[in-house]
């Protein structure tokens, strides 16, 4: 599996521990991670960041993308603007596998000011784990699908 990863300044110290986290992993099948930053201090806006880990997930660079900021809200809703992305908050187990099982959520956000970094950890894998289940959500997801490709169609003519 091919990640994406990213933050603003405030969750720098939750980056880097998923990052180290994955790469020790042995249940999951990392082949890369893409670090799109930051890795500094200096103030950045979250919008550019979450916009990079889209795109790499949308264009195929990625497979799946993990941004963090202070709350995660801000990086989902820019992640979410980018046509063809499903970007879900996770901040609980049940959230981080129903967010690929129900949604196929190819992006997670999580909130270093709301969440720990062990529990960062903790949903990541969980999400990582899980895979889209066929069946009553995938009429959902097409229909998400379809609502993002209308509007998508629209606002580029």
């Amino acid at each position: 599996m091919r990640l994406s990863i990213g933050c603003d300044e405030i969750a720098i110290g939750h980056k880097n521990e998923i990052k180290k986290f994955l790469l020790d992993q042995q249940d999951v099948n990392i082949e890369s991670i893409a670090d799109f930053g930051v890795d500094s201090s200096d103030p950045v806006d979250y919008p550019d960041i979450a916009e990079q880990v889209a795109l790499s997930v949308a264009n195929g660079e990625s497979d799946r993308g993990i941004l963090i900021c202070g709350t995660g809200i801000g990086m989902a809703i820019v992640a979410n603007k980018i046509p063809g992305i499903r970007a879900a908050l996770v901040y609980d187990p049940y959230s981080a596998e129903r967010a690929q099982k129900s949604n196929n959520a190819q992006i997670i956000t999580l909130g270093s000011l709301t969440i720990g970094t062990e529990t960062a950890k903790y949903l990541v894998k969980i999400w990582l784990n899980s895979s889209f289940v066929d069946g009553r959500s995938t009429r959902k997801v097409e229909k998400i699908n379809k609502i993002d490709a209308k509007f998508h169609k629209k606002n580029s003519s």
